[in-house]
């Protein structure tokens, strides 16, 4: 048969209006500065500058970027640079002239002369970055990324939308959410809506102020919580929607009367002690910026203070007052405009007006979506707290809040962003913190077996790691505020707590460890583990990127901890599974955190440049080791720790700011290139990949796969880390390197199934077609594995669904598959505009790339044509109806000399059939009955959330009667599991002894696909029906 054709640009992109040469944009660029934005003549030449340096990737990509029209791409590109020259040239001048100033160019100015909102510009973002990223380096310098803090910039954003969401929904708890409420007194000049923009101007403020750099999740909740404080003792009492002596509501009180504070803390997970030091702050704010003076609660006779217990409360007069609050609002606006005037960040007021032309249409959590790029839907929320709301959770009726009382038993609060991540953090306030800062007399007793005492090299790395991570602020570092000694101070004391959680949790997991570890070996010295420096960096950066996770940093995102740990992508996936099963108190959005960051580390990391995986390749595969060597993609020598201390002057007391540690990415290669491209684009995903904070997904569907895993006893951890060369202690004849890359690979088949059933299922493909791709797929990796260096696994999986399609014959364009792509959770568009090519590598395998050299970054479409047919086409063939299609328990052999891998040496898994798993996780939901749930699956999702959808539930099996409403069925089903007892709250899916179906049970009777279903055993099962 014909092999598979190449195809046309034309299947994936839409026609567009190309931009011209470049000289009529450049006209309108310059227009654009002058008399929308009036910027004066220095910025304006400055914005013109860098504009001419790259409107010519303006017109190479303006398909590629917004809805694909020039007049779009246009409008991100303006946008995009303003923002730069703002952020790399201004920040830095010390001496801005009072022009600059009153010009006040901020994100939020250019976005609305750009008519742009918040989430098409940070949509959009990371293709420029990744595009002009040369270009920017070479006129701003190295750090450019750092100074343009556009990963930060993102995620401070989406904490302040989710902030602002848990604001509005508090406050409504406690105070009249409409004006209407309070009465028709025409004597009222002040509205609830204005004391409602008054708790968050002062809740800015005191960001601003007191929380400097650390602004995180965890933090500023503690603040909003303490402004909420305020508003009850401060706010008059016709605004007040609740009874101060409803006890669900106020559940500490004495005496006295109610402990405002207790009976808050206890309400919204926060810290009692956390939350009075906050409440100082913000009290002192009010004294400083306002004017008002402090007076003791308990010597203030109000109605507001009525029946609260006032120790400790501090109370200000006419704060709040009608009389008194429009004046005071003018001053908190005026010190927010002035300390944030100059710095070209958001106008963080906007978040509590929901209508702003900014947060509308395709508000930060999406878009509205079509096939050929008008606004396509892309869930921002997808950055560090997207996992908070996962498509997958259920729906909450907008209502179903209103008026419920927190903390009651009968109106449970339903979990938000906010609410699980206090959640988290009790659990390392509660059973973390409490813990000892030194090594138990347990894990003494290992550190002590070695052949020499390990215990001082243990705390002392310990110490200088975590400080490397955390750093302490210097007296010389500037603050937003002015307020330099108390704003370092909170620095300081910040890093320092997080210091002590990271080490205690450091500790503990290796004392599980470590007696896993004896036990598995019969012996108690672990001279091999203890002794291994990157096992010990791994261990503190998994514990200390859990403690950044739990606090939602934004100024410290992953993989901050890698770099400045000195560690690689690889490294850190050996003992993320390890942390998970020996920390059995780890709360389960922390296990989600880690099981998606391990995936995220597999997906594209740990085939990045510099990446330690290429070093146990080049010994596990000597044939790919020239090619390694050539591109350059082995790591570089681990910094040793006396480095890392001099690095951050370790044995002094005043710590200066930690740059990032100097990586393997960032060293100038023999091109001249100062790092690699595909380095590029995943730094700059590092903020729209964090799905993984606190729900995945993708994370569901792969649990099923923990235990898939061999069942005999996992590898000892140290032979996990010990030199490559060496011998596998295991026996076999194998080496580390050869044990550890077979187990490597086994994970990204895995990854590989996950990804490739979901496509299926969106695409509505036969089983025949799933087991060509995945079959495919496993050959490339094993054949071909260059292929995947320095990319992301899902642009070989998409190409993969192209070339089988192709060869099957089957009508699907590259158009579809991308469209399907894009609805998958895991989906950026970086996967498939920027895919990683080395021309000399291409022709060396067949690719027609004439006179092209070097490196590039290229879309899919010329990927698959230029690069992926070339060196695959021979497999393809295979696979068509005409070749000698691949069986289940057949070996690869090499089908091109050119590459010379070997697909049944060390280290080479089998070819497999595709693995009989579900593609999310059924729970067994009752001791006594055969029941099971399921989450909904993502091809259902969509039909879900459409308005037309008429049926909002799909029963799989024997309805209860021979014809019922779904809510009936459910009611019954029920009330059949629950018999007599009387239920306190919703089915417990999370218990820890509740065990995952079995594959055999899950294939058999669950897992239907295409109509099809096999059931071995018991009662047959109707296949779902499709909504109507």
């Amino acid at each position: 048969m014909s092999p598979p054709a190449e195809i046309d640009m034309e299947d994936i992109k839409p026609s567009v209006t190309l931009v011209d040469n470049g000289e009529q944009a450049e006209s309108r660029f310059s227009e654009f500065c002058k008399n929308e934005l009036a910027l004066e003549e220095k910025s304006c030449k400055e914005a013109m500058d860098l504009f001419g340096e790259t409107k010519h990737l303006l017109i190479a990509n303006v398909s590629s970027l917004g809805n694909g029209t020039s007049e779009d791409a246009e409008r991100l590109w303006f946008a995009f640079i303003l923002y730069s020259i703002k952020r790399l040239i201004q920040k830095n001048e010390e001496n801005v002239n009072e022009e600059t100033k009153n010009t006040g160019l901020t994100l939020c100015r250019i976005l609305r002369a750009a008519k742009l909102n918040i989430a098409d510009f940070f949509k959009e973002l990371p293709q420029f970055i990744v595009k002009a990223g040369p270009i920017l380096s070479n006129l701003y310098g190295t750090d450019w990324e750092n100074k343009l803090e556009a990963k930060e910039m993102h995620a401070n954003t989406i904490h302040l939308k989710i902030l602002s969401k848990y604001y509005k929904r508090v406050f409504e708890e406690f105070f009249v959410s409409t004006d209407a409420n309070v009465g028709n007194n025409s004597s009222v000049t002040v509205h609830a809506s204005e004391y409602h923009r008054f708790g968050w101007l002062l809740f800015l403020a005191l960001r601003v102020h007191a929380f400097s750099r650390f602004k995180d999740l965890v933090t500023c909740t503690n603040g909003l919580i303490s402004i909420l404080a305020i508003l009850i003792i401060h706010v008059p009492t016709r605004f007040r929607n609740f009874n101060i002596h409803d006890s669900s509501r106020f559940v500490k009180r004495s005496s006295k009367g109610v402990d405002l504070l207790a009976s808050l803390c206890n309400t919204y997970n926060t810290s009692e002690d956390e939350l009075r030091k906050t409440m100082e702050k913000a009290n002192n704010l009010i004294a400083d910026i306002l004017k008002k003076k402090p007076c003791l609660a308990s010597e203030c006779e109000t109605e507001n203070l009525e029946n609260f217990d006032k120790d400790g409360l501090t109370y200000f007069k006419d704060l709040m007052e009608e009389s008194s609050l429009p004046s005071n609002l003018n001053i908190l606006e005026n010190d927010y405009d002035h300390m944030t005037r100059n710095k070209g960040e958001l106008d963080e007021r906007l978040f509590i007006n929901e209508d702003d032309s900014l947060l509308v249409s395709g508000s930060l959590s999406g878009g509205s979506v079509s096939a050929g790029g008008v606004k396509r839907k892309f869930d921002l929320m997808t950055s560090p707290v997207k996992t908070f709301a996962s498509p997958l959770s259920p729906r909450r009726s907008p209502a179903s809040h209103a008026h419920s009382i927190p903390g009651s038993a009968n109106s449970k609060m339903g979990a938000t962003p906010v609410s699980t991540a206090m959640t988290t953090a009790k659990w390392l306030r509660t059973v973390i913190s409490p813990l000892p800062s030194k090594p138990s007399q347990d894990l003494e007793r290992f550190l002590t077996s070695c052949d020499k005492d390990v215990t001082s090299d243990v705390v002392r790395r310990a110490q200088i790691m975590l400080q490397a991570i955390f750093p302490s602020s210097p007296l010389g570092e500037r603050c937003v505020s002015g307020s330099l000694h108390s704003a370092n101070l909170m620095d300081n004391i910040w890093a320092e707590q997080r210091r002590l959680e990271a080490l205690k949790l450091y500790y503990r997991v290796l004392e599980a460890m470590c007696r896993a570890e004896a036990q598995m070996l019969h012996a108690t010295n672990l001279t091999s583990l203890l002794t291994n420096e990157r096992f010990h960096r791994c261990m503190l950066a998994c514990s200390a990127e859990l403690v950044l996770a739990t606090h939602k940093t934004v100024t410290m995102l992953f993989p901050a901890v890698l770099e400045r740990t000195g560690i690689t992508a690889f490294d850190l996936s050996k003992v993320i599974e390890s942390f998970i099963r020996h920390e059995e108190s780890l709360p389960r959005e922390l296990r989600r955190h880690l099981n998606s960051l391990e995936e995220r580390l597999l997906e594209s990391m740990v085939w990045e440049k510099g990446s330690s995986m290429y070093n146990s390749l080049a010994v596990a595969r000597p044939a790919l080791s020239s090619e390694i060597s050539r591109l350059g993609l082995l790591a570089e020598p681990m910094p040793s720790l006396d480095e890392i201390a001099m690095h951050i002057n370790f044995s002094c007391g005043g710590l200066p700011p930690v740059p990032l540690l100097p990586k393997p990415e960032a060293l100038p290669t023999q091109n001249g290139d100062t790092r690699s491209p595909k380095r590029l684009c995943t730094e700059q995903r590092n903020v729209l990949v964090e799905r993984n904070s606190f729900t995945s997904p993708v994370k569901d569907r792969l649990l099923p796969f923990s235990n898939l895993k061999s069942k005999l006893p996992p590898p000892p951890l140290q032979s996990a880390f010990a030199s490559p060369t060496k011998p596998n202690p295991g026996g076999g004849g194998e080496t580390c390197a050869e044990t550890g890359i077979s187990i490597f690979f086994s994970k990204i088949v895995k990854l590989g199934a996950v990804r490739i059933s979901g496509m299926v299922e969106r695409l509505q493909l036969s089983q025949q077609i799933r087991e060509n791709v995945y079959c495919l797929f496993q050959r490339i990796l094993n054949q071909w594995t260059s292929l995947f260096f320095n990319r992301h696994i899902d642009q070989i999986i998409l190409c993969c669904f192209y070339g089988v399609a192709k060869i099957s014959q089957l009508n699907l364009t590259f158009r579809e598959i991308i469209y399907n792509y894009r609805k998958q959770p895991q989906c950026k568009p970086q996967v498939f505009r920027s895919v990683f090519v080395d021309w000399s590598s291409a022709r060396r395998n067949g690719a027609s790339c004439r006179q092209r050299a070097g490196q590039d970054q290229i879309d899919i479409i010329s990927f698959y044509n230029e690069v992926f047919i070339p060196s695959v086409k021979p497999l393809l063939v295979e696979l068509g109806p005409g070749g000698s299609t691949m069986r289940s328990d057949r070996v690869a052999e090499a089908t091109n000399k050119n590459d010379g891998h070997l697909a049944n040496g060390p280290g080479s898994p089998r070819i497999s059939p595709f693995p009989s798993l579900p593609d999310m996780s059924p729970k067994k939901v009752s001791a006594t009955h055969n029941v099971y749930v399921s989450p909904l699956r993502s091809s259902k999702m969509d039909a879900l959330i459409s308005h037309s959808s008429k049926s909002y539930y799909a029963c799989v099996g024997e309805s209860t009667h021979a014809y019922q409403s779904p809510s009936k069925d459910l009611t019954a089903i029920n009330n059949r599991l629950n018999g007599n007892r009387k239920v306190r709250g919703p089915l417990n899916f999370d218990d820890v002894d509740v065990g995952l179906v079995s594959d055999s049970m899950v294939a058999n009777s669950l897992y239907l696909q295409n109509g099809s279903s096999a059931s071995s055993s018991g009662a047959p099962l109707k296949s779902e029906q499709p909504d109507s």
